[in-house]
């Protein structure tokens, strides 16, 4: 399914807190998103959408030389349509085009469709938050993405 990605804006916050709460055992607030759109300068967040539909998001942090994913999220209704890469598509090519060189992520070991994207995008397993996950004491496998793409 085409949709189609653009910068997160805080007129999306509504539909982001609905797919947040379906998506996440511990959502983050409306206060956490507009921090990170508005306030900090180290963020980066989209959404897709599809027929003017909000359907996923997701961001990360720019941090020196590179990126670090703080969440995707597809709203279940349209979760294995492809939309989870097209929004990780979108911040590789967003990193790539601010000259950061590798891209990291935190995914829990249960997750697999998370995993599986991720691994199809070239990321590799480097190592393991133990108990990183508050709601469960779950691990966190910690990927990496090096050598992102040139882009001029």
């Amino acid at each position: 399914m085409k949709v189609e990605i653009v910068r997160m804006e805080p007129e999306h916050i509504d539909e982001i807190l609905e797919i947040e709460k379906v998506s996440f055992p511990q959502p983050w607030s409306r206060e956490t998103f507009l921090f990170e759109m508005v306030l900090n300068q180290l963020a980066d967040y989209v959404v897709a959408l599809h027929n003017d539909s909000l359907v996923g998001y997701g961001g990360m942090w720019l941090v020196l030389d590179e990126a670090h994913v703080t969440n995707i999220a597809v709203h279940p209704r349209y979760r294995n349509k492809g939309i989870g890469g097209q929004i990780l598509r979108e911040l590789i090519r967003l990193a790539a085009m601010r000259g950061l060189k590798k891209m990291t992520l935190e995914v829990r070991p249960s997750n697999s469709p998370a995993r599986k994207l991720y691994e199809g995008f070239g990321f590799v397993q480097k190592g393991v938050r133990k108990r990183y996950y508050q709601d469960n004491n779950e691990d966190a496998i910690i990927m990496w993405l090096d050598n992102l793409p040139e882009v001029r």
